[in-house]
């Protein structure tokens, strides 16, 4: 067949292929060009999901009639420039969008019309109609200086890519996923969302200290109980920095959705972030528990290609390695700085089950003046000043104890927390232990509330820790195979699992090369017993292609811990004295990740006084 040069109607159409999926995809493309332009404040308009009408209006620095004509034309860009040898560097990108694609690939699928006012200027409009393009126009005008852009009725002009659009609602969904992941990337910028006519976020500009900006607008997007339960995050190593907010591990989630990653204030989803996220809590959570983060990685244009795909959701880094260990290490960090604190949603849960049928909902609130029951217009007594209160605390509570100086316990120092000063008990994080419910629940009071501590949890989290610094010190013990096993696999497979097998040994499995395509097993760790070589191999391979990082080795491991602390631990329904419950307590202070169990329950609930006083009514 003879070569053919094809026209530009249809090189933009399949350009837009690449460029425009749905319309989430052109709210992507306008915002970002919206805030090239230096917008401080950005409105996006969608009617039945994008598909009808997507419009994003800006105050940014606007175009003149020339420039709106060539902002239609593919591939030219304003982001672009040349350095002073000519040439145009790829690999020094500073702004959201380069291609010069999105704007023309709009145009040839859909009705797009452009209207830009600069400061001081008119206001002109120019329309593109299935990539028919008409001369610019004067138009009213958009507000001291900025653009709107309309598109409307998207791929009429190729209907068919109409069939392979979803539903109204995940169109919806997803144009508000793009509007959320923009604007956390830039708290400085106010957004509005407004679906089918009614407005679905309105997120005003953060100013002031940026990290205070940040956790606020994460907060408005996300939800404050992710800013309450947040740990910050702040790392750097050879020119790359990492900065953000990421979640105690009791504060998850079912799906991975709520992580996101911004590389030079850039979202991107990322295999990376999974594989990161996965590898720093992944001896905190079940398997099917997902924490929510948010990552902000800066790093040096020269060493991130952001230009891998069309859309620009990947980016390619040149020591990926380099950049996983620094926000591993940023996170376990952040982890184990926490100590053993949990998520304060728990505790807001646990009061909301608690409030009686027929008391108001929500844990704030108007005391309660009756409702429910012949309580006519009883009042509840207020809680005595706090001068008048030395009987009600001295004798609040009881503790069951095989030797009366127990009695003082709260003025002793602490059992079993190494470096612990003297002090009274009541005033450490968790408390004094004043009894046991169930022979489960330690129940301690604090200065201003009480701890609920489930004894087998928390003592299971204690025996693993103390297994995991135990196995770091020792190394791992490894079983010799009588027979090496061999394992056939593919050659890049092999590579990877031979490449990385100093890593492998640290972790007590042995692997040498056997011929091309193949792996010999010599030894193993001995935790796991009995091991199927093969299937642990390709697991251990398709971590390392896709996360670069033998995670199911560790992970199998850590379950093989996680299950002897568990039968190791005090269990449930054996009762505790006294001296046992505070010792409890005391280490639990002094122990890394102690806020959680293995798999991501919490160990223990604080309620708040003041709260509490809420529940029945006395605030």
């Amino acid at each position: 067949m003879p070569i053919r040069r094809l026209p530009p109607e249809t090189v933009n159409r399949i350009a837009a292929g690449e460029v425009v999926e749905r319309p989430a995809s052109v709210a992507k493309e306008l915002i970002e060009n919206a805030l090239d332009a230096g917008a401080r404040s950005i409105e996006v308009r969608c009617d039945a999901g994008g598909m009808r009408l997507l419009s994003v209006t800006d105050d940014g620095q606007g175009m003149s009639p020339d420039e709106l004509v060539l902002a239609v034309e593919r591939h030219a860009t304003s982001k672009l420039a040349p350095g002073e040898d000519g040439e145009y560097d790829l690999l020094a990108i500073g702004s959201l969008g380069f291609r010069g694609e999105a704007l023309p690939s709009i145009g040839s699928v859909a009705r797009l019309s452009l209207t830009s006012q600069q400061a001081g200027e008119g206001a002109w409009k120019l329309t593109v109609e299935g990539g028919a393009v008409d001369e610019p126009a004067p138009a009213p005008a958009v507000g001291l200086h900025g653009t709107r852009v309309e598109v409307r009725d998207l791929f009429y002009a190729v209907p068919a890519r109409l069939k392979f659009l979803k539903g109204e609602r995940a169109e919806t969904m997803a144009v508000s996923d793009v509007v959320r992941r923009l604007a956390m990337a830039r708290p400085d910028v106010g957004f509005s969302l407004v679906q089918n006519g009614r407005a679905q976020m309105t997120l005003r500009p953060e100013t002031g200290d940026p990290a205070a900006a940040r956790l606020a607008r994460l907060g408005a997007i996300i939800g404050s109980d992710f800013a309450a339960n947040a740990l910050s995050i702040d790392a750097a190593r050879e020119g790359a920095h990492v900065t953000g907010l990421a979640a105690v591990p009791t504060f998850h989630r079912g799906s991975n959705r709520h992580q996101y990653l911004f590389v030079n204030g850039r979202p991107v989803r990322d295999k990376l972030l999974t594989g990161v996220v996965r590898a720093a809590y992944q001896d905190f959570l079940a398997r099917d528990r997902h924490p929510v983060v948010a990552l902000f990685l800066e790093v040096d244009p020269k060493y991130v290609d952001v230009n891998v795909h069309p859309a620009k959701a990947e980016v390619r880094f040149r020591e990926a390695g380099e950049v996983r260990g620094l926000m591993i290490g940023a996170l376990r960090h952040a982890l184990a700085a926490a100590g053993h604190r949990a998520s304060t949603s728990t505790a807001g849960y646990a009061l909301g089950r608690a409030r009686p049928e027929g008391a108001p909902s929500g844990v704030s609130g108007a005391p309660w003046r009756g409702g429910a029951g012949n309580y006519g217009s009883y009042r509840p007594e207020p809680i005595p000043p706090q001068g008048m209160r030395e009987l009600i605390d001295g004798f609040s509570g009881r503790v069951e104890t095989s030797d009366p100086s127990v009695a003082t316990m709260e003025r002793d120092q602490a059992a079993g927390a190494p470096g612990a000063e003297a002090a009274p008990a009541i005033a450490r994080p968790l408390g004094a232990a004043r009894g046991q419910v169930h022979e489960t629940y330690i129940v301690a009071q604090t200065e201003d509330g009480i701890v609920i501590v489930d004894q087998h949890a928390a003592h299971e989290r204690l025996v693993y820790e103390r297994m995991k610094t135990a196995l770091a010190a020792r190394g791992v013990e490894r079983q010799t195979l009588l027979i090496p096993e061999i394992v056939d696999m593919e050659d890049g497979d092999a590579r990877r699992l031979l490449e990385r097998a100093g890593e492998l040994e640290e972790l007590g499995l042995i692997i040498e090369p056997f011929g091309q395509g193949a792996v010999a097993v010599r030894e193993t760790p001995a935790l796991l017993g009995k091991v199927d070589a093969q299937s642990l191999l390709r697991d251990l391979a398709d971590d390392l292609e896709e996360f670069d990082s033998a995670l199911g080795l560790k992970e199998r491991l850590e379950d093989v811990c996680s299950t002897m602390a568990c039968h190791g631990s005090v269990r449930a329904g054996r009762r505790l004295n006294g001296e046992e419950m505070n010792a409890l307590l005391r280490e639990m202070e002094a122990t890394p990740h102690s806020g959680q169990c293995n798999h991501g329950r919490p160990t223990y609930v604080e309620l708040k006084l003041a709260d509490i006083e809420r529940l029945f009514g006395r605030r």
